[in-house]
């Protein structure tokens, strides 16, 4: 017997990056297709809009979770707000936008019993992103390399009888100026949310989930549906909480089937790709 959706008030997602190859659209869908909210906040980077520009690869999947949405808004007349992100900055130039009850803004107040939350995706901070568009580019293409290569590493892995292994996670956490951004980030958000005359704050952006406290200031990052698989959600009682997917399918499993592997790009050897991502996890 199939377990009832959970419900929540508010969902909040962010950094689905559709338009990508490292886009985890099905588990997405998965996860919102098991759920029922009231308010759904897509936080920015929802599709990718640099990398289509590159010719990405937008699949059928990434339709589906479009598709999907836009369901949800005529069927059951669902509140959704997409908040611009850098990725999908193209936004800009059209915001604010409002369509029904799907609404298209850079930033918000989200009203709990709990206090206010300034909901925003993040980049109006990173220095690189908003100033040095060529090298926030470069960063990106970097990125992407580096998720190839995970792709890679964990085929290998696997092969190995091993658990999943995140290198930009292993590396972020090994290299001090990206510890040191991250804290940066975050405290540079509760300043602009302290002089908005909130106790809290929402975002996205550093693909980095947390849910913690700075004094008496509460930070909420939804993180990524690329590595983390993590979402905000707001309670009835308007309590918050950080979730992951690889906890949420203990109640709701998906089926082996239904989420195809990933097709090999191309005939390297993953033992080769396995012994090349440990070098460089051992260098950082």
């Amino acid at each position: 017997m199939e377990r009832p959706p959970r419900e929540y008030k508010t969902i909040f997602i962010s950094d689905v990056h559709l338009g990508t190859l490292n886009s985890k659209a099905k588990e997405a869908i998965h996860f919102l297709k098991n759920t029922r909210t009231q308010r759904l906040i897509l936080n920015g980077d929802i599709i990718d809009g640099w990398q289509l520009n590159r010719g990405g690869v937008w699949t059928k999947e990434h339709t589906k979770f479009i598709r999907h949405i836009l369901k949800k808004i005529e069927k059951r007349k669902l509140e959704v707000i997409y908040l611009r992100g850098n990725h999908d900055d193209i936004l800009s130039r059209f915001l604010p936008m409002k369509f029904g009850t799907l609404s298209i803004v850079d930033d918000f107040i989200h009203e709990t019993p709990q206090g206010r939350y300034l909901v925003l995706h993040g980049d109006i901070f990173d220095t690189i992103t908003k100033n040095f568009v060529f090298l926030a580019h470069l960063g990106d293409w970097g990125y992407k390399l580096l998720m190839s290569l995970n792709r890679w590493y964990n085929k290998y892995r696997a092969w190995r009888g091993k658990e999943y292994y995140s290198l930009s996670k292993a590396i972020k956490a090994k290299v001090k100026a990206a510890v040191n951004f991250v804290s940066s980030f975050e405290e540079k958000l509760a300043k602009l949310a302290r002089a908005k005359r909130c106790n809290g704050v929402i975002c996205g952006h550093i693909h980095t989930p947390a849910d913690k406290k700075i004094g008496d200031f509460r930070y909420l990052n939804s993180g990524d549906w690329v590595e983390s698989l993590s979402a905000i959600v707001e309670h009835f009682d308007g309590t918050m909480e950080l979730v992951y997917f690889h906890d949420f399918i203990i109640d709701y499993p998906i089926r082996k089937d239904a989420l195809d592997e990933e097709a090999d790009e191309d005939g390297l050897d993953l033992k080769r790709i396995g012994i090349l991502a440990e070098e460089i996890i051992h260098r950082v």
